[in-house]
């Protein structure tokens, strides 16, 4: 039976490398997987995915992902999932009812205010398995915050969706976040 995976981490959780290495296990063992993201992540260019470790592969848009489309494939591999629609979160559900595909998607569980992604509520909803991504905040305490920085600071007002990445993020505990701490400064 396939199911629908949903890996959430927080920013710098390793989520698109171990993506990459799905996609590489399955090609590895004579299959075919299909890595797909968001069309407004263009951070990495277009049709590509980028992990911050430097590994890379071609994808396609979620926007372009259909049914008959999928059905071509032994896996779906799901990168920035948290930017998905319900719409599309139901599209994958079919293909693993349906189609008996399994689905892996990876993301972002909530945002730089501790708010759910539009994506990551119905993954997180629906998913069949649920798995976190451990990182570590600069304490050494499990990192479960995406902090924005701005100016070297904690941001917590503005739009949920400004893509960027160390120079925008990191990953914190709640303690840190909640104190708008980055760490201790670093003297030369």
């Amino acid at each position: 039976m396939a199911k629908l995976y949903f890996r959430y981490g927080a920013m710098g959780s390793s989520k698109t490398a171990n993506a990459i290495m799905v996609q590489y296990n399955y090609q590895e063992r004579g299959q075919r997987a299909l890595m797909v993201k968001p069309q407004l992540d263009t951070r990495d260019g277009d049709r590509v995915v980028g992990s911050r470790s430097g590994l890379r592969a071609p994808c396609i848009f979620m926007e372009e992902l259909t049914r008959d489309l999928a059905a071509e494939y032994d896996c779906i591999i799901v990168d920035e999932a948290q930017f998905l629609t319900k719409a599309q979160v139901e599209l994958l559900v079919s293909i693993v009812d349906e189609l008996n595909i399994p689905v892996v998607a990876y993301g972002l569980r909530a945002d730089f205010q501790g708010n759910l992604f539009e994506g990551s509520l119905w993954l997180l909803a629906w998913a069949d398995s649920i798995e976190e991504v451990k990182t570590v905040c600069w304490c050494g305490k499990k990192a479960t915050w995406n902090a924005r920085i701005l100016d070297g600071k904690v941001v917590k007002e503005g739009e949920q969706v400004m893509l960027g990445g160390n120079e925008s993020y990191t990953a914190l505990c709640r303690k840190h976040w909640a104190l708008g701490q980055l760490g201790p400064r670093k003297t030369e």
